[in-house]
């Protein structure tokens, strides 16, 4: 992987605890194991983004912003990490509870579907 793209990683399910959506103000508690990864990637000076649904809303960014915040999540220059529901050609990975991997240009699932969608 190249340091020069970003990293997406989505906040409910997979960076934050999510049980059920309870309003635009309540994010869950942080999952350690996830964010010990995102902290591990930021001291390498890789890019991290929120990559996430709730961005659909513009209101919900600045309770996103504030939960980074409060976990001390910045990038190398102190700023809070960007939230975004847009990917492009420079994100390397998306790290996401609902993703499902498939092998390129052959359709092929690398993993099972958390929903049981996997036939074809």
């Amino acid at each position: 992987m190249s340091n020069k793209g970003w990293i997406g990683v989505d906040l409910d399910g997979t960076l934050a605890h999510y049980d059920g959506w309870q309003g635009i103000q309540h994010i869950g508690e942080p999952v350690p194991k996830m964010m010990a990864r995102v902290r591990r990637w930021l001291r390498e000076g890789r890019e991290v983004r929120i990559f996430t649904a709730r961005c659909h809303e513009p209101e919900a960014i600045p309770h996103i912003e504030k939960w980074l915040l409060a976990h001390d999540l910045f990038d190398a220059e102190q700023n809070v990490l960007a939230v975004t529901n847009v990917k492009d050609f420079a994100m390397d990975e998306l790290w996401d509870d609902r993703v499902v991997r498939v092998e390129a240009n052959t359709g092929t699932a690398l993993c099972a579907s958390p929903r049981g969608l996997d036939t074809p």
